[in-house]
């Protein structure tokens, strides 16, 4: 059993997995996403500073959930994130569309490189295994 200390209220609480905060913190946090996203969609082009006034919700949290891809902003509005990678400018997530296809061709390439190396390595081993001799008893 994993047991924490929740981070906003400092109950104990037995952790399963995700943010540590126990469930009544994390409730509390989801109700508080839903009136972001709300007045978000209802008030276009507003900025992060604006919202997290109206709402009353850390600018900070506001930019985690815009970068775990649980928001995201329209085109025409104020609020804007910048790729990790190259720094264009991305209305969610941690990366333009260009950077995470480069990432995705790199882990396929990776894989098939890898996947190519062990089957080159297990023939090696099937032509080893045949070539060995063989006693009769």
């Amino acid at each position: 059993m994993n047991v924490r200390n929740c981070r906003n209220c400092g109950r104990i609480f037995n952790y399963v997995v995700g943010p540590i905060l126990c469930p009544a913190c994390r409730e509390k946090m989801e109700e508080k996403f839903q009136e972001v996203k709300e007045y978000i969609r209802e008030n276009k082009g507003v900025g992060i500073m604006e919202v997290s006034e109206a709402c009353d919700v850390d600018a900070a949290q506001i930019r985690q959930w815009l970068r775990e891809e649980r928001l995201e902003v329209t085109e025409d509005s104020a609020i804007y994130l910048n790729c990790e990678s190259c720094g264009a400018p991305i209305r969610t997530g941690r990366f333009c569309d260009k950077c995470k296809n480069e990432v995705t061709k790199g882990f396929k390439d990776i894989v098939s490189t890898n996947r190519a190396a062990t089957e080159t390595q297990q023939n090696k081993n099937d032509s080893a295994r045949d070539a060995r001799m063989r006693f009769l008893q």
